[in-house]
């Protein structure tokens, strides 16, 4: 997929996702090695944005598999058309059971989910599997088959290896500690808050309407932001979204008025507001 680390940063800038040296570099040996991606890091660094970057840039598809509390086999691997399978022993009441069962457990009753779709085919596929740590501990272990050996057994039909290796991101937010089996299968990258030069690169990539002052003033306040002891701090989208704000607006300046009636942007707990409202101190940025 990549020729070079150089190469993961000029096609993934391309198509608009601004690469650290240590995120192209861990993308390229994941390539490379054919290893799963685990990319740790707070809500709205571009965890989930760089896989849709590396599907875009290698012209895969993208499989997502959305975790969340209660997300099981039937939700992740497959499941079998049920209402379709009684319709179709209902139209064959003269057969016996064997015939029934070999024909509605084939391939025309199975409904295939993230984890089976990504691995069948000869297209390549980008797997995100999104807020991994969001899923119950069990989940992983269903994770495991298909990152160990990248095939998936369904008992009535056997067991399906991939003919294709997907592209794999993992994405977690670190809200709770994933199994050591499932981080020793992956490369692991952690992506965290970028420093002031790459912020404003990615300001002005993402709101090219913004001028290079009020992006650097931007960015200095964000920065200012995260140095407060908040909740939630202001991540790369909130940045972003405050920028597209000050131009929606007309704002040329940022002045305490202006920074303060858009604080909502940023800040999404009112206690940070109010914190943020006595603590920052424009004058000094």
């Amino acid at each position: 997929m990549f020729t070079s680390v150089d190469d993961v940063s000029a096609r993934l800038a391309e198509t608009g996702y601004l690469a650290s040296p240590a995120v192209a570099t861990t993308v390229f040996l994941a390539a490379r090695l054919g290893k799963p991606l685990l990319v740790e890091g707070p809500a709205g660094v571009g965890k989930t944005e760089l896989a849709k970057a590396v599907a875009e840039v290698g012209g895969a598809r993208l499989v997502r598999l959305q975790c969340y509390e209660g997300v099981d086999e039937s939700r992740a691997l497959y499941e079998w058309n049920h209402a379709k399978q009684l319709l179709r022993i209902s139209a064959g009441r003269d057969e016996t059971w064997d015939e029934t069962r070999t024909d509605i457990f084939s391939e025309e009753f199975l409904l295939t989910r993230p984890l089976l779709t990504a691995i069948r085919g000869d297209d390549p596929k980008v797997l995100l599997i999104d807020e991994t740590d969001k899923a119950d501990v069990e989940v992983e272990g269903l994770l495991l088959e298909v990152l160990s050996d990248f095939q998936v057994t369904v008992p009535e039909l056997g067991t399906i290896t991939a003919t294709r290796r997907p592209f794999v991101v993992l994405t977690s937010n670190a809200s709770r500690e994933l199994s050591e089996a499932l981080r020793r299968r992956c490369l692991f990258l952690h992506i965290g808050f970028p420093d002031e030069e790459l912020e404003r690169r990615i300001v002005r990539l993402k709101v090219p309407g913004l001028d290079e002052v009020l992006a650097r003033s931007v960015v200095r306040v964000v920065g200012a932001l995260r140095a407060m002891d908040l909740r939630k701090l202001p991540s790369v989208a909130e940045t972003i979204d405050w920028a597209r704000t000050l131009l929606a607006l007309d704002a040329d300046t940022l002045d305490e008025t202006v920074v303060q009636d858009t604080l909502g942007v940023l800040l999404k707990h009112q206690d940070d507001v109010l914190k943020a409202t006595a603590k920052l101190d424009l004058d000094a940025l």
